[in-house]
């Protein structure tokens, strides 16, 4: 196994001892990413919060080569999952083209960053 951790969120890793992301065989298995910027805030607006966290994904998808086509698992969890799951739906098909990877939404009454509306975890096939 070999982890992943773009530099931006070396703090994390270091304070709370989870890797962003790990290549296991011929996968990369990210961790939940919350709609976080780079000074760990989150946006009060939800279709921000949404965007933040697919460019976070994505950033982390680069560190390995990869792109949101190398996707083939999505699981999202979502405070307020009803309110706001056309946004999130939106806010995903801007990122995530035909073929479209399986995805799985899941709603939940909170999340580990206060203010967090939503956290997705990927999981993407190696080239």
């Amino acid at each position: 196994m070999k982890i992943v951790v773009p530099q931006w969120m070396q703090p994390l890793y270091d304070a709370h001892h989870f890797a962003p992301a790990v290549i296991d065989g011929d996968h990369l298995r990210c961790s939940g990413m919350i709609g976080m910027r780079p000074d760990l805030s989150v946006a009060e607006e939800p279709r921000e919060q949404f965007t933040q966290a697919f460019e976070n994904l994505r950033g982390l998808l680069s560190e390995t080569g990869l792109t949101f086509a190398d996707v083939v698992d999505i699981t999202s969890y979502h405070v307020g999952l009803q309110q706001h799951v056309q946004t999130f739906s939106d806010v995903k098909d801007e990122f995530v083209a035909a073929p479209y990877p399986a995805w799985t939404a899941v709603g939940v009454t909170e999340l580990a960053m206060p203010g967090a509306l939503v956290e997705i975890q990927i999981i993407a096939r190696m080239r």
